[in-house]
């Protein structure tokens, strides 16, 4: 691929997707884009996946955001044709079927910080460098930063960010609810590999389920939200995983997942 680098990991049913514009912070044009709707959909019907992790390449940005050097001069009708896309593969972050960590460092402007609070949570490091800067640009962000950043943090903070286009940094990111952890520099992807070879060990359709009842649950009164735990809780009980989960458990041993 010409923007992104795709890798498995050693241990089985990991993988990294690295943005791989170095040179420009990572930042996003449409040709990154392109190959991130065609990997993600490739990528959803894997099996074998249990959990993705997306990273930025280079020592100074997980990304810059969108590549407004590309943007400028384009037609409205160009803008429209990209933001759809930029949409589409937004959306497919949400709502991949397994689990996605954004491991973050340095600067995670505009698209960038969107893109990683469409992951399931983020992993960041102390150099960490976040804003939403689109005002001072004549817009507002448009890859559901204001719903997800309001979700996380609440709206008070999030009218803060986006009213200043202030730049927000690691400890104080990770005080507001932005990122999960704030590891050391550098120990961002190290961590955010362990903790997604611990999902990896889990029973995939329990997290499959429990990914989708999270994310809709929290967008709905208590009740529908437990009818649908409940929903996937029968569902999970009469499933041969189930039966092997508690079996492997009692055994003292690893269970070994059929997705039955």
């Amino acid at each position: 691929m010409e923007t992104l680098l795709f890798e498995k990991d050693a241990s089985p049913g990991v993988a990294v997707l690295t943005l791989n514009r170095p040179e420009v912070l990572n930042a996003l044009n449409t040709a990154m884009w392109r190959e991130l709707w065609a990997l993600l959909r490739e990528l959803a019907y894997d099996t074998t996946l249990a959990c993705l992790v997306i990273q930025g390449a280079g020592p100074r940005a997980f990304s810059a955001g969108g590549d407004l050097k590309e943007r400028n001069g384009m037609s409205d009708a160009d803008w429209a044709a990209q933001h759809q896309l930029i949409e589409d593969v937004l959306l497919q972050i949400r709502d991949f079927p397994r689990p996605v960590i954004a491991a973050m460092h340095g600067i995670a402007h505009g698209g960038g910080i969107e893109l990683a609070l469409m992951c399931d949570f983020i992993i960041g490091d102390d150099t960490c460098d976040i804003a939403l800067p689109e005002v001072k640009r004549g817009f507002l962000p448009g890859g559901g930063g204001l719903q997800n950043l309001t979700r996380a943090i609440g709206v008070r903070k999030t009218k803060q960010m986006l009213f200043s286009g202030a730049r927000v940094h690691a400890r104080q990111a990770h005080e507001w609810g932005v990122l999960n952890e704030c590891v050391a520099a550098g120990m961002h992807l190290p961590r955010a590999l362990e903790l997604a070879r611990e999902i990896a060990r889990a029973a995939p359709m329990a997290i499959r389920t429990a990914k989708v009842a999270l994310q809709q649950g929290a967008d709905c009164d208590f009740r529908s939200g437990y009818a649908l735990d409940l929903a996937f809780h029968n569902l999970l009980v009469r499933s041969e995983d189930r039966i092997e989960g508690i079996r492997a458990f009692n055994e003292k041993r690893e269970p070994k997942w059929t997705q039955r």
